[in-house]
């Protein structure tokens, strides 16, 4: 593959405003993305609690199955590749598993779960 030595710099001024405006509305998304992850977390988290306070195990097999199911379907309906769609919600469910267990062990050892905790809670939850 070879690369161009071509920068944005050298673009035609109408070729550098679309570029911009695709970036700034990426730029966009990406922030309204890690809010909604930062949304999801503060819900997982309170998941989290609550199974620590009952007992409950830090993961939900079932649970995390149906949500694949579920998100590789939106992922379709969407025209987003399912297997990746998969692969970041694996990613967020192994999160959310390690911060339900970090919990977890808080609980077992006497200390109160923090509510405003910084780590991302389950993702399967």
């Amino acid at each position: 593959m070879t690369t161009s030595n071509t920068t944005t710099g050298d673009a035609a001024p109408a070729v550098r405003e679309e570029l911009a405006r695709l970036r700034d509305s990426i730029d966009n998304i990406d922030a309204a993305v890690v809010h909604m992850l930062a949304e999801r977390f503060k819900c997982t988290q309170q998941v989290g609690r609550l199974k620590a306070e009952h007992r409950l195990p830090p993961a939900d097999p079932g649970r995390e199955a149906r949500q694949i199911t579920r998100l590789r379907a939106l992922a379709e309906n969407a025209k987003l590749d399912p297997a990746f769609a998969e692969k970041f919600l694996n990613f967020i469910i192994a999160e959310v598993i390690r911060h339900h267990e970090r919990i977890a062990e808080d609980t077992a050892g006497g200390a109160t779960p923090s509510a405003n905790r910084t780590t991302a809670p389950s993702p399967g939850e």
